[in-house]
């Protein structure tokens, strides 16, 4: 496990190297979650209760959603395409032949990644949100709590997503259109753009289900206090599932796709 804990500081490291680039981040999201904000205000005028949420917790809602952009790579960001360059280039050659299993590796480097995007990117959104507009956000520090708790296992899943968008390079030789599917379907379907709760129907209902829900949707819910007590615990079960499908679906792609390595060129 020390191997793996040094792996997540040297992601955490890798990504606090680029300061203009964190301070450009912080930057857009702000000014993102501004126009969304209002863009909510409008609406929630109009619809009142809207999806079940309050005026403050439609806005805590965005600013939330801006915490965790960049922490949970909806739009881009991850380790995806970086290990889908290493299997095209061969190099994933090298990372096989490591003492370390590689699954576990691109794990332990991306919640590195996570950590210093939502420390470095999601405070002060977050923050500035508070400041310019009545957020419905909770005084229990127990609530908190189990945000984090949340927030990581949506990490959790999110990672085993990207993880098979990135192995698909073993079959295909250029995977950009699958990174992008994948981007398009987790900002729609996470909640981003809007609640999961505001879509009506059966289409909202399979929504709330597929895993993307349990990157942004749950977390944001359980600190808006929409989920607590037994509600609380099957949210969190909800996305703990989701994490051992996925990365039980990782373990079984990378076994298959291992069994035979041709790099590439020969």
């Amino acid at each position: 496990m020390r191997l793996y804990a040094a792996v997540a500081l040297s992601g955490f490291r890798r990504y606090a190297t680029y300061r203009v680039a964190t301070a450009a981040g912080v930057f857009t999201n702000t000014v993102f979650g501004f126009i969304v904000a209002y863009t909510y205000i409008a609406l929630w005028n109009a619809r009142p209760h809207l999806g079940g949420y309050e005026l403050g917790q439609a806005l805590a809602f965005v600013w939330i959603s801006q915490a965790l952009l960049a922490a949970s790579a909806l739009m881009g960001g991850g380790f995806d395409e970086e290990l889908q360059e290493r299997i095209r280039s061969g190099d994933v050659a090298v990372d096989l032949y490591r003492p370390a299993d590689l699954q576990l590796w691109w794990l332990a480097n991306d919640l590195g990644r996570a950590a210093f995007q939502l420390l470095g990117r999601g405070v002060v959104p977050l923050a500035v949100g508070a400041l310019a507009f009545e957020l419905t956000l909770p005084a229990d520090p127990l609530t908190w709590l189990a945000f984090l708790l949340s927030v990581l296992l949506g990490l959790l899943v999110g990672f085993g997503m990207r993880y098979l968008v990135g192995l698909a390079a073993f079959w295909l030789l250029d995977g950009a259109g699958l990174t992008l599917l994948s981007s398009l379907l987790g900002t729609f379907l996470s909640g981003m753009l809007l609640p999961l709760g505001v879509f009506p129907g059966t289409f909202g209902e399979v929504a709330r289900l597929l895993p993307w829900s349990a990157l942004l949707q749950v977390p944001a819910d359980v600190l808006l206090g929409r989920h607590h007590g037994a509600g609380l615990i099957r949210a969190l079960a909800f996305q703990a599932g989701w994490a051992v499908v996925m990365l039980g679906l990782g373990r079984v792609v990378q076994a298959v796709a291992t069994r035979k390595v041709v790099v590439q060129g020969g």
